[in-house]
């Protein structure tokens, strides 16, 4: 039953999929990392079927792209783009370490979170208009799925910045063991997957989430001293966009092959 509930506190945390509500016990909340990568197959389910959508019914590139980038914030609520908007700000006020985790729970919006998210949206949108080849686009949704993965695992592998706050509450209350293992499972059984698909495009992606996580764990060690519930979602959108912008160069490489 303790794994049934740290399913559905995993939807229920990062998703507005709706659940059954119940109240939550620290020992039901062990294993909810180990289902967190699962909402991010939810979203790459629907980013693949909407292609689909597309490509029967001929709906052009532009509305292609938008709802491809409307679809995770839907299902996910915008959750994990709140954390990418917080840690711009931080990263760009240059202030002292303090006052960057001050700032990452300011709830007010800075100019630099607005700027980097319309340049997140460009990029994203403009990535997801240049994937035609299906093979591609199975790889890049199956990116959401191994974005979460390598989340969870810092959330239970790197230090933590603080010691409030939600990432710490579930990271505290974690079997780190079972969850690392288990992620790291699932990662690899995706991995697999995409180089199945394709070798060449699959492991570029690959190698771009792995970018990401490396860029992720230097910078909010060397900028807050470990990582925050807002830093956990700044990745999940960086890593989201570099495998969706590696995954596009692979495909109009292919073009011109």
């Amino acid at each position: 039953m303790g794994i049934v509930k740290s399913f559905l506190i995993a939807f229920s945390m990062y998703s507005r999929i709706p659940v059954p509500q119940f109240q939550w016990e620290e020992r039901d909340m062990r294993y909810t990392f180990c289902f967190f990568p699962w909402v991010g197959a939810v979203v790459g389910v629907c980013v693949y079927g909407w292609n689909c959508v597309c490509d029967r019914y001929g709906i052009g590139m532009v509305c292609r792209a938008a709802v491809d980038g409307a679809l995770p914030l839907l299902i996910t609520g915008g959750f994990h783009v709140d954390g990418f908007m917080d840690t711009m700000d931080a990263f760009h006020s240059y202030q002292s370490r303090e006052r960057k985790l001050e700032i990452l729970k300011d709830s007010h919006i800075g100019a630099f979170a607005v700027i980097m998210l319309a340049l997140y949206g460009l990029l994203y949108m403009g990535a997801f208009s240049e994937i035609g080849d299906k093979r591609v686009l199975k790889i890049v949704c199956a990116g959401f799925f191994l974005a979460r993965c390598l989340s969870g695992i810092g959330a239970v592998s790197f230090p933590l910045a603080k010691g409030d706050g939600m990432l710490f509450l579930f990271a505290d209350r974690a079997h780190r063991r079972i969850v690392k293992g288990a992620l790291y499972v699932q990662s690899a059984g995706c991995v697999l997957g995409m180089v199945l698909v394709s070798f060449g495009t699959g492991a570029a992606v690959t190698a771009a989430a792995l970018a990401a996580f490396w860029w992720y764990y230097r910078r909010c060690r060397r900028e807050f001293g470990g990582i925050t519930g807002d830093t956990a979602g700044y990745f999940v959108v960086l890593c989201e966009l570099c495998m969706a912008v590696s995954g596009a160069a692979a495909d109009v490489m292919f073009r011109w092959m």
